[in-house]
């Protein structure tokens, strides 16, 4: 009897047990449902509350109209606003770009804001920004210039996202890969001088004098620009070098000599059936050239500097011979025969104002700061290609993310 009692006792003890795990379970199940209804796909989302998709808003003051071209304005001075980040707030700055830290005695090239003739550019949200890309990859192809614009896009989003947002800065040589981790958002810069494959094409290692560029090629950087999703590419201050370069085309062992504008308008041909041939979707830009101040004669006649010294924006009309107009035309040619939509970015002009805005003495020489001897001579050393931080090319990325809003917008 007792032996009895002692087995029935068991098998209600298993049965209770049973009926405990079910129930727990089955309320986990429950649970995950509920939240699953209340954030679709994402059960994972009560980890962070950036992980949870949420719709953009885009106020009427975020709005461009059609007929406004953003790229035709002046620059306005604006201390209260602008800069949108602090150089010293922002880690990922190299050496190149911090002015104020190698020792530039001003800061005023860091409040002009550019204000379009017919509109307002909306202001930079990084949140925004980042639900734009969710799930998304952003990569910057191009020179040390494209690097400078991919600098400027991090620190605009590293300002401006709240600091419990997990961000992280690898660099996966030839790319530099920028990650906001609830987002799954990755911006990447991609090392590519010439867009087309060249002797130059290691990021760091490269030579500088001597060029030689493969016309018909760019598989060797394409297989890495097919996982992304918008690609902003830039070529061109590393063509004009030499009034000619060496190249191969068709065959890789026949090295010719190319006058440059011709060698240029191929290399944007191979790029444009590389575009043409792909199959996956992607959003593409093309930043025009970035223009150069190394002649002070061109705004001040008489005068025999360069941009060293200049704190203030070039006034009234301006196009300077460091811009060159075959290859600009080359650029607009050849995508106006494209049939995949790939949009220009104009910063050419905007950018021709600034001759403050350059790195001048206050930047690096192969990797160095210059010494007190090359700084005490700006006539030689001073560069004025390259752009202090934060700056002129934070304006590229201002009319870039106007860009994605509005075709955000237009897509909901």
């Amino acid at each position: 009897m007792k032996t009895q009692n002692h087995h029935r006792m068991h098998l209600l003890f298993r049965l209770a047990l049973v009926s405990v795990l079910v129930l727990g379970a089955t309320r986990v199940i429950l649970d995950n449902l509920k939240n699953n209804l209340l954030w679709p796909g994402l059960i994972k989302s009560r980890n962070h509350k950036y992980s949870v998709k949420v719709p953009i808003d885009v106020s009427l003051d975020e709005i461009i109209e059609d007929d406004c071209n953003v790229f035709e304005g002046k620059w306005v001075w604006d201390n209260t606003s602008y800069p949108l980040y602090k150089e010293e707030s922002c880690p990922f700055l190299v050496k190149q770009t911090t002015c104020l830290k190698n020792g530039r005695p001003d800061s005023f090239y860091q409040n002009w804001r550019w204000q379009p003739n017919a509109c307002n550019l909306p202001r930079f949200d990084g949140l925004k920004l980042m639900e734009i890309l969710r799930d998304k990859r952003m990569m910057f192809v191009g020179d040390s210039i494209q690097r400078g614009m991919f600098e400027s896009m991090v620190c605009l989003v590293q300002s401006s996202i709240p600091p419990d947002v997990k961000r992280s800065l690898q660099r996966i040589s030839p790319r530099k890969v920028f990650k906001v981790e609830e987002f799954n958002v990755t911006i990447e810069y991609y090392w590519a001088p010439f867009i087309i494959e060249s002797i130059s094409d290691h990021a760091t290692n490269h030579t500088v004098h001597k060029r030689m560029v493969k016309l018909d090629s760019v598989a060797k950087h394409s297989k890495e620009w097919e996982g992304a999703d918008i690609l902003i590419f830039e070529s061109y201050v590393w063509w004009m070098y030499k009034p000619t370069i060496n190249a191969t085309y068709g065959s890789p062992d026949k090295i010719q000599e190319y006058n440059v504008t011709t060698a240029y308008r191929l290399a944007m041909e191979t790029w444009v059936n590389w575009i043409e041939s792909k199959t996956r979707a992607q959003k593409i830009f093309f930043a025009t050239m970035s223009p150069t101040h190394l002649w002070s004669w061109e705004w001040k006649p008489g005068s025999d500097g360069n941009c060293f010294n200049e704190t203030d924006p070039i006034e009234g009309s301006y196009w300077g011979t460091g811009s060159n107009l075959d290859i600009m035309g080359i650029v607009k040619d050849v995508l106006g025969q494209l049939k995949v939509k790939v949009m220009l970015l104009n910063i050419t002009q905007l950018s021709e104002y600034r001759k403050d805005g350059h790195t001048s003495i206050f930047g690096e020489r192969k990797g160095k700061l210059l010494s007190k001897e090359q700084r005490s001579d700006p006539k030689n050393f001073a560069d004025c290609i390259h752009w202090c931080l934060p700056g002129v090319p934070d304006t590229w990325n201002e009319i870039l993310y106007a860009i994605l809003l509005q075709d955000y917008r237009s897509t909901r």
